[in-house]
């Protein structure tokens, strides 16, 4: 089926723009003008679909296979939707309130995801000494920063920052984390002076070759970004900064829903589109509507 064919042809109440808009259903302050994929000609059977390949894949789906699949006219199409599912995949932190607690165990780690664009291009480090530049051109010189906190057992946060400096870091952790937690990190300076914010916080030195000591380890982070990097560099190949926000939101939402928690493929779809209610993503904003505060 070709959607630039059958986009326009009404789907019940769903597919029907004229019905719904009579019934005030997308008018100003209507539920489906809150959803993320209101506005869409193709909102009922193949947006679902789509959520349904997106939660079943670990390391994502990319847009060009979506259009393949579903058929969709463009690749524009495509790519618009699943944007659209990733909003809808966003969770509300302040909303879930903090992680671990309890004497719970949550681990810290940052990384580096792609090139950084010109607004946050630095040519010296924080200290203001230069870069250094290793053989394989690794380290953290003009990259994107991304860091993580993974409650062990149970779910991950991400977050994108321009610089990852020790003000920034300690910042996310002490907003997300519960003092009553056991915070495990690796020999980063970057979360040094925690000690008397948080119940413990021991490090690996993995520069030393430790890796683990007891239970004490950042595996569950290291993981996470294992999956995390396949999927962009193996699947996505290539993402915009602007964007990396919405691929953290979705690499998070899978694994905060995977089948270790009790989750199947088809819980995990119908979980994020039931939270879809109150967001709404637009190329941009349309007339009349009023965005969130």
């Amino acid at each position: 089926m070709d959607i630039r064919d059958e986009s326009r042809k009404p789907r019940g109440r769903l597919g029907n723009r004229a019905a719904l808009t009579k019934a005030g259903a997308t008018g100003r302050g209507g539920e489906l003008a809150k959803h993320p994929l209101n506005a869409s000609h193709i909102f009922g059977q193949f947006s679902v679909a789509a959520a349904h390949l997106i939660a079943a894949s670990k390391k994502g789906i990319m847009a060009a296979q979506l259009r393949r699949m579903l058929g969709f006219g463009f690749y524009r199409t495509a790519w618009f939707i699943a944007m659209r599912q990733r909003e809808a995949m966003r969770e509300d932190h302040s909303a879930s309130g903090p992680m671990g607690g309890g004497g719970s165990i949550v681990e810290a780690d940052e990384t580096c995801c792609g090139k950084a664009g010109k607004e946050n291009e630095r040519t010296v480090r924080t200290s203001g000494k230069p870069f250094g530049r290793s053989e394989k051109g690794r380290g953290p010189s003009n990259k994107r920063a991304v860091v993580a906190l993974v409650e062990r057992g149970c779910k991950a946060r991400l977050f994108h920052i321009g610089s990852a400096t020790k003000e920034t870091v300690a910042r996310i952790v002490r907003e997300n984390v519960s003092p009553a937690t056991r915070l495990h990190t690796d020999e980063s300076s970057l979360y040094k002076d925690s000690d008397n914010v948080f119940q413990s916080v021991e490090t690996v030195t993995h520069s030393g070759g430790e890796y683990v000591r007891g239970d004490v380890h950042t595996n569950s982070a290291e993981g996470f970004f294992g999956v995390f990097k396949k999927g962009m560099k193996g699947v996505y190949q290539h993402c915009g900064e602007k964007y990396l926000g919405r691929y953290l939101d979705e690499f998070a939402f899978r694994h905060n829903t995977r089948v270790k928690l009790g989750f199947s493929d088809g819980d995990r779809a119908a979980l994020f589109l039931k939270g879809a209610a109150g967001k709404r993503l637009a190329l941009r904003q349309p007339k009349g509507f009023e965005a969130p505060a």
